[in-house]
């Protein structure tokens, strides 16, 4: 099934796309395609091709965790835009506006993703794989505080809340009131967001 994530390229794939990258047979390649189809993830049309989206392979990557299969193996079948892929998928579920990879400039400054809902933008820095420290952690905070003060001032009369999402976390954490989120628990999050926005570190123009 590991192997099987390095064959999930976006838009439509044949078996036999599938068979050439990741060097299974036609069988094999079609149960795992068909699981896939199974559990929700992508749809297959009338052609027999399989479709998948942006965020896909994260929630394919999710589904393995969840089974106990080993975190690094996974992890190098992903790549960044999968990360960012799902977590925008998941604001959009939730009804918010998304923006991806916005750039702020004077000084130059990129915000992995946003998401904007009841006047509310929540500001996200997606870190990858490897499994961070205390300190380093603490660092990211303190990057996406500054990102966040710097959308407020380029944004008159918004109100953002900086958030940290990350896949080696295994609970909600926060540094500084800034949540510092697993991505298998971001849905969630999102589900409460508004309920505990009092315990966040919200920054709004003064």
């Amino acid at each position: 099934m590991i192997i099987g994530l390095q064959g999930i390229i976006q838009g439509g794939i044949s078996v036999q796309d599938f068979c050439a990258v990741t060097k299974m047979s036609d069988v094999e390649s079609k149960t795992i395609l068909d699981e896939f189809i199974k559990n929700d993830i992508g749809t297959k049309d009338d052609d027999n091709s399989y479709i998948f989206e942006d965020g896909d392979k994260l929630k394919i990557a999710i589904s393995l965790l969840e089974k106990g299969y080993p975190i690094d193996e996974i992890a190098v079948a992903l790549e960044w835009r999968d990360f960012e892929g799902l977590t925008a998928e998941i604001l959009s579920e939730k009804n918010f506006a998304v923006m991806k990879n916005m750039m702020l400039t004077k000084p130059r400054m990129e915000i992995d993703v946003v998401g904007i809902r009841l006047g509310v933008a929540i500001l996200i820095d997606c870190k990858h794989w490897k499994r961070n420290s205390e300190s380093a952690l603490s660092t990211m905070v303190k990057k996406q505080i500054a990102r966040a003060k710097h959308y407020v001032e380029k944004t008159p009369g918004a109100i953002a809340v900086p958030v940290i999402v990350t896949l080696y976390q295994d609970k909600i954490d926060f540094i500084e009131n800034v949540p510092i989120v697993p991505i298998f628990q971001f849905a969630s999050f999102i589900d409460e967001f508004y309920g505990n926005i009092d315990q966040m570190n919200t920054i709004g123009t003064d």
